[in-house]
């Protein structure tokens, strides 16, 4: 069902509102990731907090969507969750505050396990029937086109496992400017985007993709959300 997009924004304005709350107020990029991986924490704590298996599976990729998730792995190892993170990339690839979440996460001593490795995979689909909860931290709003090879698999898994999804911005493989969902997309339970809700939540297959939708501030001056 397609819902009035006055209050949603596209990915195309968002990325410029980030640029800019860098560019013009100062705010490093690091800092929003670090409000992101925070925000998305305590929901993950709130799914949580009537439960005693507190085990975790945290999906991440390359980019910011995957620094995110590193945070938000890092603040639940903190309150005594129980968190594997994989990786859908080589720890190589990881680009600029994803790399230094990544080293945080490893300098505390936690493992992170590439998916590109076949022993990995196997041990990420055994963890996930024992898991409660399922991050999704791999692709973000700029995503376009269709989900290749091995992203179809282990989003397939993901689904497959009947285990909740909380997607970090927006649910992996969904374009969010329209809605649009390919042959393989994450299925949320619960998406945590940031700032605004993005246009294509709201239209085609979005609704049923991203689940319910928590809007979540992580310091974007208001000025620029006008």
């Amino acid at each position: 069902m397609k819902k009035k997009l006055k209050k949603y924004i596209t990915p195309k304005r968002m990325q410029e509102i980030d640029r800019l709350a860098q560019s013009r107020y100062g705010i490093p990029s690091i800092v929003l990731m670090e409000n992101a991986g925070r925000a998305v924490a305590e929901e993950a704590l709130n799914v949580l907090k009537n439960l005693k298996n507190k085990d975790i599976v945290c999906v991440c990729g390359k980019g910011n969507n995957g620094g995110d998730g590193f945070v938000s792995a890092r603040h639940l190892k903190n309150q005594g969750c129980d968190v594997k993170v994989f990786l859908t990339a080589e720890p190589r690839e990881l680009q600029a505050d994803a790399r230094v979440n990544y080293e945080i996460w490893s300098k505390m001593g936690h493992k992170v396990y590439p998916l590109s490795f076949e022993r990995n995979l196997i041990f990420f689909k055994k963890t996930l029937k024992k898991s409660v909860l399922v991050l999704d931290a791999v692709f973000g709003i700029g995503f376009k086109g269709e989900v290749r090879a091995p992203f179809d698999a282990i989003f397939g898994a993901m689904n497959r496992s009947s285990k909740p999804i909380l997607s970090v911005d927006v649910p992996s493989g969904l374009d969010a400017l329209t809605g649009r969902a390919g042959k393989a997309c994450v299925k949320a339970a619960l998406t945590i985007t940031f700032a605004m809700p993005k246009t294509g939540f709201a239209q085609n297959d979005g609704p049923r993709f991203c689940g319910r939708v928590l809007v979540k501030d992580i310091s974007i001056p208001q000025a620029l959300m006008k």
